[in-house]
């Protein structure tokens, strides 16, 4: 009926980009990793308890998910999406840091990286779109779960920088797959058309149930920049703060999207 929720359309990445794209916002980690004596990676992050160290840990476990995936046998039958993923990360945040914990104390940061960047170049090349991994929230396509690392490479790789003080670029094309995965969580999480999102140049989307816009100027739209919305979506930055720095424009009643975010726990 009219001004119902529509179920968004499923978004098919091209699996030679996307990987390409995590291969090369890894090596701007790897980069900045390299520079960095003992106590700067001892050093506080924004992300709790967790040193530089620990970061880098992560950082590197979430490349060699993706190899160590590779490495076992394929699961039968799909049962997760990327979107799926953004949206279930904080059941699993518990695992997660006792993992990356585990992994910090293992092995030197800079070695870990080089390890896992190592392992990718040689697994992940001959491997098809359609290949399935397993996941902590379910067996996903190859080229969802690559989309996935983007995020975590994009969101983290913002974290190290807050952490250390550098400038660490951004591979546009991984940029580009954060953004949109993110954007297209936001319109699962809050089906429907009443609400423009804006993230020039990557992203377009419809969300929040309400009168559906069909021509012209819509009456809410939200527009920002790409990394004012990836700290926006993981709880970077509040709704509140983006809107008093005026890193996020809003018009119209409801406009305000402070209750969906962030999607990323």
């Amino acid at each position: 009926m009219p001004g119902a929720p529509r179920k968004p359309r499923a978004r098919r990445y091209d699996l030679a980009r996307t990987r390409a794209a995590v291969a090369a916002q890894f090596r701007h980690v790897r980069d900045a990793v390299a520079g960095l004596d003992a106590a700067r990676l001892g050093a506080p992050t924004r992300l709790g308890a967790w040193t530089v160290a620990d970061l880098v840990a992560h950082l590197a476990m979430a490349v060699e998910h993706v190899n160590g995936n590779l490495e076992r046998p394929a699961p039968p039958t799909p049962e997760a999406t990327a979107t799926d993923w953004v949206l279930s990360t904080a059941e699993h945040a518990g695992r997660i840091e006792e993992d990356t914990r585990a992994v910090a104390a293992g092995a030197a940061p800079a070695d870990l990286l080089e390890r896992a960047a190592a392992r990718y170049e040689a697994l992940v090349a001959p491997v098809p779109a359609d290949r399935l991994l397993s996941a902590r929230v379910g067996a996903m396509r190859l080229d969802e779960l690559l989309v996935t690392r983007c995020v975590e490479l994009v969101v983290h790789t913002d974290d190290l920088a807050a952490a250390t003080g550098l400038e660490i670029p951004y591979d546009r094309q991984a940029l580009a797959a954060a953004v949109r995965l993110l954007a297209d969580a936001l319109a699962a999480k809050a089906p429907g058309g009443s609400v423009e999102v804006r993230i020039p140049p990557f992203a377009v989307v419809q969300c929040v149930a309400g009168p559906r816009h069909t021509r012209g100027t819509p009456p809410n739209v939200v527009e920002t920049d790409p990394l004012t919305w990836i700290r926006l979506a993981t709880g970077r930055t509040t709704w509140g703060e983006a809107v008093e720095d005026a890193a996020v424009t809003a018009s119209g009643e409801r406009a305000d999207l402070a209750a969906y975010l962030p999607l990323l726990g």
